[in-house]
C-alpha cells in the first residue's frame, strides 16, 4: 500500500464519496496542502492531527473535519497505525443550503468557522452504512445520495454536534488525552493513569474534558471503541473475540454497549450489512 491512497466510491452531480487511507509513517507535519473545494471528512480508523495556522484538531472517529476550499493545512500522525476516512464532497450550492449559518464564515463559497465538530452515535452508524454499502456496490445512486445527505445533516445538526470551546491550555490537555486513548483502544485505562500520562490532576482533566468535548472522558473512549467495531464488524466471524480485542470485559458487555449506542446488537448490525451486500 502506498503512503496515501484514494479510492472513488461514488460520484454524481450532487455528491462524491472517496475512501482515503494513509499509512501515517510521517510523524511530523507534512508540507502544506490546500483543498480545491470545501469537503467533509469522517475518520473511521486510526487518527491524525490537522493543523491550520496556529490551531490544531484531533481527527478521530468521534469527529467530522471540515477541509475548507482555499485554506492551507498540514497533517501529522503522532500515533502509529495510520488512518482511514470517508471523504464527502457536496455541491457548493447544496452545501450552502445544508450548513447552518452559525457554522459558516462565508456562505458564497461555504467556509466553516471550526476545524471540526464532534458527531453522535447515529452519525457514526451512517458513516459505516454508507461506506460498507458503497464498497460492496450494494446501493442504488438515489439511496447513496439520500444516505450521504442524511449523514451531512446529522453531522451539522445543532442537537447532535458539539463544537469545542475552551482555553488554549485546556484544549491542548484534552488533545493529549484523546491521542493517548486512541493510541491503544484495547487498554482499560484508569483516570489516574491517563492524568499521569498527559500531565494533569484527575479532577482537572475530568472537568476540562467535559468542557471541551461536552461528554465524560470514559464515554468518549467508549464511543471510539464502538466506532472501531463498526469498522470491523462486516468481516468479523467471532463477535466474542472482537469484544475481547476491543477491551470489553465480556461479550454481553460489548453487545449491550453496542446496542445502546446504535440500536442493534453487533450480530444484528452485521446481518444488515450482509443483506446489503447480497
Amino acid at each position: 500500500m502506498p503512503e496515501f491512497a484514494v479510492q472513488s466510491l461514488f460520484h454524481s452531480a450532487t455528491i462524491a464519496a472517496h475512501d482515503v487511507r494513509c499509512r501515517g509513517e510521517c510523524r511530523h507535519r507534512n508540507v502544506e496542502e490546500c483543498a480545491a473545494a470545501t469537503h467533509l471528512v469522517f475518520p473511521y480508523r486510526g487518527l491524525f492531527m490537522r493543523h491550520v495556522g496556529s490551531t490544531q484538531s484531533v481527527a478521530d472517529a468521534n469527529h467530522v473535519l471540515f477541509f475548507n476550499g482555499g485554506e492551507g493545512y498540514q497533517v501529522s500522525h503522532p500515533a502509529a497505525g495510520g488512518d482511514a476516512c470517508l471523504s464527502l464532497s457536496i455541491s457548493q450550492p447544496l452545501l450552502r443550503e445544508l450548513a447552518p449559518a452559525a457554522l459558516l464564515q462565508r456562505r458564497d463559497a461555504p467556509t466553516f468557522r471550526d476545524q471540526s465538530l464532534r458527531i453522535d452515535e447515529r452519525a457514526q452508524v451512517l458513516v459505516a452504512l454508507l461506506r460498507h454499502s458503497l464498497r460492496n456496490g450494494a446501493i442504488e445512486p438515489l439511496e447513496a445520495e439520500s444516505l450521504a445527505l442524511t449523514l451531512v445533516c446529522r453531522s451539522l445538526g445543532p442537537r447532535t454536534t458539539h463544537a469545542a470551546g475552551s482555553s488554549h491550555a485546556r484544549q491542548r490537555l484534552v488533545d493529549r488525552a484523546k491521542l493517548l486513548l486512541a493510541s491503544d483502544l484495547t487498554r482499560r485505562w484508569t483516570l489516574a493513569g491517563i492524568a499521569s500520562e498527559v500531565g494533569g490532576s484527575p479532577v482537572y482533566l475530568t472537568q476540562a474534558f467535559k468542557q471541551v468535548e461536552g461528554m465524560p472522558l470514559y464515554r468518549y473512549h467508549l464511543h471510539l471503541r464502538l466506532a472501531h467495531a463498526l469498522d470491523l464488524i462486516a468481516e468479523c466471524d467471532d463477535v466474542a473475540a472482537l469484544a475481547q480485542d476491543l477491551g470489553f470485559s465480556s461479550h454481553s458487555h460489548f453487545s449491550a454497549a453496542f446496542r445502546q449506542a446504535y440500536g442493534r446488537t453487533p450480530s444484528e448490525f452485521r446481518e444488515v450489512l450482509s443483506s446489503r451486500a447480497q
